[in-house]
């Protein structure tokens, strides 16, 4: 499965025509059998440097990374890193750093923005 979806390459693009923007994350990218979370706003004109939110090992931070070595990247048991299919950022990137930095993962940080979502919505968890 590729990591990039056309619409979601078309949107991130479109995001990085638009500098200083506080963007909502297009896509979630995952390690399957270990550490490593990234949410992803912006991909450059270059065609790889994506910047987000960024989890390896220790906090939580933004900045770029590489959608080549997030492919080429070979997991135990022969896995590779993935792309999330069901999620839906609901909140500018900003928002999901703010509750990374407070609740020290990313993961807790997009379950904590996804209830949220859910009760504006007016919906039960």
């Amino acid at each position: 499965m590729p990591l990039l979806t056309p619409n979601q390459h078309v949107q991130l693009l479109a995001n990085s025509r638009q500098p200083g923007l506080d963007h909502v994350p297009v896509l979630e990218f995952f390690n399957p059998v270990g550490i490593g979370t990234w949410l992803a706003t912006e991909l450059d004109m270059n065609g790889d440097t994506l910047y987000g939110l960024a989890q390896l090992n220790d906090a939580p931070e933004l900045g770029s990374f590489s959608l080549a070595e997030l492919a080429t990247l070979v997991l135990p048991f022969g896995m590779h890193i993935e792309r999330d299919l069901f999620f839906r950022g609901a909140f500018p990137i900003s928002a999901y750093a703010e509750a990374a930095r407070e609740t020290g993962s990313i993961n807790e940080a997009i379950s904590v923005r996804a209830d949220a979502a859910r009760a504006t919505r007016g919906e039960c968890a």
